[in-house]
């Protein structure tokens, strides 16, 4: 939605027209980012300079434009991002002044410098409910903060480059100081072979960092060599506090109170002065944001996807299925190999750094579609790293004792065999064997899932089978000359949140390396080289109590996935509302999409029971989810697929 950029020149020997040049050229690097308006700043005795590109979404006016002084012209600020509570954040300023604050207009940017005028730095973060990377430059003490959002939806690069800091949304903002020395880190190549990104805090370049999501940094003319960042939340505190004190009401009242948190978390989302639409795959966690988004809106919203002319990976009938259903404007993209390999030259200067997420172009075309009709767009990232989404938060458990109580011979002949074949040979038979095999073999590329097979049958523990499973080269030093792969939180255990079941664990890493670093990643470069601001729906509901938010919106859930989004995206349920036009009426056998031909569940069975027999049980704030029964977990998925095969063939 915009893209900011800057440098602390501690030499001090460039004129005030040098600094602006210079970073006048770093902030045109990310016009695609903030193509609506440009700004400089800069102060040529202390050797700063600040630049701005804008995605204007909130305030069109000129009095959001940036960088902006505050009120006493003490502090600076560039920012990227949204804050959600902003409205609430400037009323709690104004009872804490006992006085009308005046603001020149009604942008979030405004808010948010006089919370740090107010509150100084950390206390701000501490309340922010949003998505956000921004510096900030007191004039009067002369120091630079860097800060990033709890679970990095903005991005942040920094770095020392001789005597300048360098700081910007993305690497080519950086490349483009005449300082900047572009060495590559070989140690960070062998992490990106391994998880196909380079996870925070490295970075393709040596001596530049990415800032750790959920940190801030303070930095003077004398910090050298780098600052270390200063966390002002911590998911691991977050998750094991879940756990010691785990949400003790009734099921039903769980599922109420994660309604309203969730429909909260979406109007909030939908405050905006421009178009604003939804990317709608026609899976679970896009048709629960489509459906909230829908139940908000007093008008049929735009909805967009993507299909492809491969079966396996086509999802477009499933959405086109869905909006159907809840009645959205919606529009279709057909992708052709063509118009995919296409796309293919531009993705080094998209992501500026190695990056092989598989769905990165679709992505980008996606986004490249949609802002020809919208500025915003909101997505169901992240709900499958906090809701247990992934295949392997639901069988590695299973997998491992499978495993484990095989013999070692038997192990090594059975990985023999399954590597005989190549997984397109066996992707071939299955086809042709799928009319006669049981659902439960029915997957999608099984020749990729019994290659992955293979190399877990030679594992000693669940903590190798996890690791294996998130790595995609399993040697990358072996074949990138000169590296050390660096320890990453995933092979430090000793930064591992302390929960008691090994699928917590997992989704407690997921979420604090694979979701900032590869999904949330890709989604912020392929929408901002669209021109189009996408917003992670699920991605900032892990927050603390946030004092200036709603008593709803106050502890937002991290709790779970598969039913729950189902149950909300598809009304079924007592406790759901009716998705259609924002209707506010309870689910009923009038408006529930199951009332004629749906699927019958029991008491027992339905869906408020269900969501609570998965695992996570992360405490937000004063709202805590938790699993009321693990054992349910084998009702788990025969009953979701059962259900899901009837709305969604």
């Amino acid at each position: 939605m915009c893209g900011i950029a800057g440098f602390l020149d501690t030499t001090l020997r460039n004129s005030s027209e040098h600094l602006r040049a210079t970073a006048r050229r770093m902030g045109d690097t990310l016009q695609h980012r903030g193509p609506d308006d440009a700004g400089i700043w800069v102060d040529a005795a202390a050797g700063i300079a600040l630049a701005h590109r804008r995605l204007s979404i909130l305030d069109l006016s000129p009095a959001g434009h940036q960088p902006m002084l505050s009120a006493s012209g003490r502090y600076v600020i560039v920012f990227n991002g949204e804050i959600y509570n902003f409205q609430q954040l400037r009323e709690e300023l104004e009872k804490s002044t006992n006085a009308p604050l005046r603001f020149r207009g009604h942008s979030d940017t405004e808010v948010l410098l006089a919370c740090f005028e107010s509150w100084d730095v950390e206390p701000t973060l501490s309340r922010v409910n949003g998505m956000l990377a921004f510096a900030l430059w007191d004039r009067r003490e002369r120091i630079l903060y860097l800060g990033r959002d709890r679970l990095g939806e903005k991005p942040l690069y920094y770095g020392w480059m001789g005597g300048v800091f360098l700081f910007g949304s993305e690497l080519k903002a950086l490349r483009a100081h005449p300082s900047f020395d572009a060495e590559i880190n070989r140690d960070a190549l062998a992490l990106s072979l391994r998880h196909s990104c380079i996870p925070a805090p490295h970075s393709i370049y040596r001596g530049v960092q990415k800032l750790l999501p959920g940190t801030f940094l303070a930095l003077t003319s004398t910090t050298i060599p780098n600052p270390v960042p200063v966390p002002f939340w911590s998911l691991r505190r977050i998750a094991e506090d879940g756990v010691a004190d785990p949400f003790c009401g009734s099921e039903r009242e769980a599922v109420e109170q994660l309604e309203i948190l969730l429909r909260d978390a979406v109007r909030i989302r939908m405050l905006s002065d421009v178009a604003l639409g939804a990317f709608l795959s026609g899976g679970v966690d896009s048709t629960l944001v489509t459906c909230l988004m829908q139940a908000e809106s007093s008008r049929p919203i735009k909805t967009f996807s993507i299909g492809f002319s491969e079966g396996e990976y086509d999802e477009a009938r499933s959405a086109a299925r869905v909006a159907q259903y809840l009645g959205t404007e919606h529009t279709e993209l057909h992708v052709t190999p063509q118009e995919a390999m296409a796309v293919i030259p531009s993705i080094p200067a998209i992501y500026d750094e190695p990056f092989a997420d598989s769905s990165q172009i679709p992505t980008f075309l996606l986004s490249r579609m949609a802002r020809r009709h919208v500025t915003v767009g909101l997505t169901g990232d992240g709900g499958d790293e906090v809701f247990c989404g992934y295949t392997r938060h639901i069988w590695s458990h299973r997998l491992w004792k499978f495993i484990h109580a095989m013999p070692p011979t038997l192990r090594r002949a059975t990985a023999a065999a399954l590597l005989s074949a190549s997984p397109e040979a066996w992707d071939s038979l299955f086809h042709v064997s799928y009319p006669f095999l049981p659902s439960a073999m029915k997957h999608r590329l099984p020749g990729q899932k019994l290659h992955k097979l293979a190399r877990l049958l030679a594992l000693g523990n669940l903590e190798s089978v996890y690791q294996t499973l998130v790595s995609h080269w399993n040697d990358p030093t072996g074949i990138v000359i000169g590296a050390v792969e660096p320890p990453t939180v995933i092979t430090t255990s000793g930064d591992w949140a302390k929960l008691p079941q090994f699928t917590q664990q997992m989704m407690f890493l997921d979420t604090l390396t694979f979701l900032p670093d590869d999904m949330l990643t890709k989604v912020d470069r392929a929408s901002m080289a669209a021109g189009i601001r996408e917003n992670g729906f699920f991605a900032n509901c892990s927050l603390d109590a946030c004092p200036g938010t709603s008593s709803s919106a106050r502890n937002p859930a991290s709790a779970f996935h598969s039913i729950a989004g189902f149950a909300g995206s598809c009304g079924i349920g007592r406790n759901l509302y009716c998705p259609r036009g924002g209707c506010g009426k309870t689910a009923s056998s009038r408006c529930a999409p199951f009332a004629k031909n749906g699927p019958s569940i029991s008491p027992e069975n339905e869906p408020g029971n269900i969501i609570f027999g998965t695992f996570l049980c992360f405490k937000l704030g004063g709202t805590r989810l938790a699993s009321l029964c693990s054992k349910r977990l084998s009702r788990l998925v025969p009953l979701l697929e059962k259900i899901h095969s009837q709305i969604v063939p």
